[in-house]
């Protein structure tokens, strides 16, 4: 087994066509991808991701909105009904983006703040999107009480220090195709450094196709050449990384586990 735990179907190219969709799903259970995980960015756009991958009953979802997409406050009443819906299984992506938007630094953090205390209140574990925000993403899950619900920082690229404090949280830390790019030397060493049991593998697609399919649209079957890396970096066999980063996945994600039985 195999999880991607991390991707935007509904962003991807095929998303409209389900025929399309189909073959995507299919590719990723060629490479024995069994469950995967659609992540929520923005608010308006939950009901039309939903309806998107409603056919398939080994995808669930998450509520939230990303701190690029913060323009203006929230409507937290509207994520947390999202959030009742069985496949939900999460918060976000939120977090802070200080490399991309520093000019709303303010209200992302308002907005991190509210979807912090959300995940507390219905007890779902937060999806964190953290660039050039070390300091105040740590200080903000500490502050709200975020080792309550734990969750994962998606997409890791910054520091060993970071991944500790996270870590310590009770947070988990999930690889994406970057750790395959040639200029990831410092990503790499971090990663070979995340304890077993909290460790993640995605492929945050469309986005971030891993090497060899660099300037391709990224998909969920490519999730495998991530963990193949990893693994090699790692000094791991394939399948016991597999194994254990799927089993970290229903454990940080208990209403997953639930509706699959686990």
């Amino acid at each position: 087994m195999l999880i991607d735990s991390h991707c935007h179907l509904d962003r991807l190219k095929a998303a409209p066509d389900h025929a399309t969709m189909q073959t995507i799903m299919n590719n990723a259970k060629a490479q024995g991808v069994d469950y995967l995980l659609c992540v929520n960015v923005r608010q308006q756009g939950f009901e039309q991701m939903r309806a998107k991958v409603a056919q398939f009953d080994n995808v669930f979802l998450s509520s939230g909105v990303h701190p690029l997409d913060v323009k203006e406050g929230l409507d937290v009443a509207q994520i947390k009904r999202f959030a009742t819906d069985p496949k939900v299984v999460a918060i976000g992506e939120t977090g802070l983006d200080y490399f991309y938007a520093d000019e709303t630094k303010l209200l992302q953090q308002q907005c991190f703040e509210q979807q912090i205390a959300l995940a507390v209140e219905v007890n779902k574990p937060l999806i964190v999107h953290t660039r050039d925000a070390r300091e105040d993403t740590i200080a903000m899950l500490k502050n709200g009480q975020a080792e309550k619900v734990a969750g994962v920082l998606h997409c890791f690229t910054e520091t060993w220090e970071m991944a500790k404090a996270a870590i310590d949280l009770g947070f988990y830390i999930s690889v994406s195709g970057i750790v395959t790019f040639k200029n990831a030397g410092d990503l790499r060493s971090v990663i070979r450094k995340v304890p077993k049991d909290r460790l993640l593998v995605e492929t945050d697609s469309p986005y971030l196709a891993p090497v060899p399919h660099r300037g391709q649209e990224n998909q969920p079957a490519y999730v495998k050449d991530v963990a193949e890396f990893v693994a090699e970096l790692r000094g791991e066999k394939y399948q016991d990384l597999a194994d254990y980063t799927s089993e970290n996945f229903f454990t940080l994600f208990k209403d997953a586990a639930k509706l699959v039985g686990r």
